[in-house]
């Protein structure tokens, strides 16, 4: 089973590749770099080329969940990684890059940095069976708070706002909706038989809410950046922050755990974000944008 779930973490980690890449370039084709527009979403739409990329993010999502419930977290997730590396590859071919030795760097960082914070937070974290119900409405309120701060942003410098701030939200927001779909999850599993009726409302509404402008942050995120900076937000960012509520909010940090590896996870997860700035920045296709950016205004390169 455990070689299955191997299988099904790495044929996902390619599909989540190829799907971030076929959407970027679809994004970027109909919005030349500017910035992604309710009618530029229609469009995209009706393009096979993003179809197809969203079919192929959807099947990695679905393989990399299963794979998750058939073999220990410490197995899957840091393979899930190497999704970002793949993107990386592929979309340096498609557009013609070389890939510089800061994304190199980068990249390291955000691969290095997310396992090892994953592979400390299983030693020192324990599963939480029972999630009262306090717990849960302390996540959906402070996912209320992430929407209404992205939100914002989006509204007020929608122009504005760099690829890193947009994948920065959506990590965040797709961080607790992992949390949140896992909770509803066990409450359809409670042995009192009560099943939809565990449920709550605003649990749903939140996670519908927190989807739908985390997936406006990934589309506008291709059209601002590379789509190795998507794959870091998802790859990265999201396990972070949904191990980050386990500990604070879910107690299941296990009560012995040593000062020494708190500070461990402190520091793998501060390597791995501050890769995904580097990235943002450093990223051969960023560079490029500003090279062309300042020609363009007549400013010397």
């Amino acid at each position: 089973m455990v070689w299955l779930a191997v299988f099904l973490a790495v044929l996902g980690a390619f599909c989540l590749a190829i799907g971030a890449q076929r959407q970027g370039s679809a994004v970027k084709a109909d919005t030349g770099g500017l910035a992604l527009s309710s009618h530029g979403l229609l469009r995209l739409i009706r393009n096979p080329r993003w179809v197809f990329g969203l079919l192929l993010l959807v099947a990695g999502m679905a393989m990399n969940a299963v794979a998750l419930v058939s073999a220990p977290l410490t197995v899957v997730q840091p393979i899930g990684a190497i999704a970002l590396v793949i993107t990386t590859i592929v979309n340096a071919k498609d557009q013609g890059l070389s890939i510089n030795r800061a994304t190199v760097v980068a990249i390291s960082a955000c691969v290095t940095g997310s396992a090892m914070f994953v592979l400390l937070a299983v030693n020192v974290t324990q599963e939480n069976h029972h999630v009262s119900f306090d717990d849960e409405l302390t996540i959906v309120l402070l996912l209320s708070l992430a929407v209404g701060l992205f939100g914002t942003l989006a509204l007020v410098f929608k122009h504005r706002m760099s690829a890193f701030i947009y994948i920065l939200g959506a990590g965040v927001l797709f961080g607790f909706v992992a949390v949140l779909t896992r909770i509803i999850g066990k409450h359809l599993l409670d042995p009192n038989g009560l099943a939809l009726l565990n449920v709550q409302w605003y649990s749903v509404v939140a996670i519908a809410a927190a989807g739908g402008l985390g997936s406006w942050f990934v589309q506008s995120a291709y059209s601002g950046g590379p789509p190795d900076l998507v794959i870091a937000g998802l790859t990265v960012i999201d396990p972070i922050v949904g191990i980050a509520i386990g500990i604070t909010i879910l107690g299941e940090l296990r009560p012995d755990v040593h000062a020494v590896l708190a500070i461990a996870m402190g520091a793998a997860a501060s390597l791995a974000i501050v890769g995904v700035i580097a990235l943002s920045r450093h990223h051969p296709e960023v560079t490029k944008r500003k090279k062309d950016a300042r020609t363009a205004t007549g400013q010397v390169p």
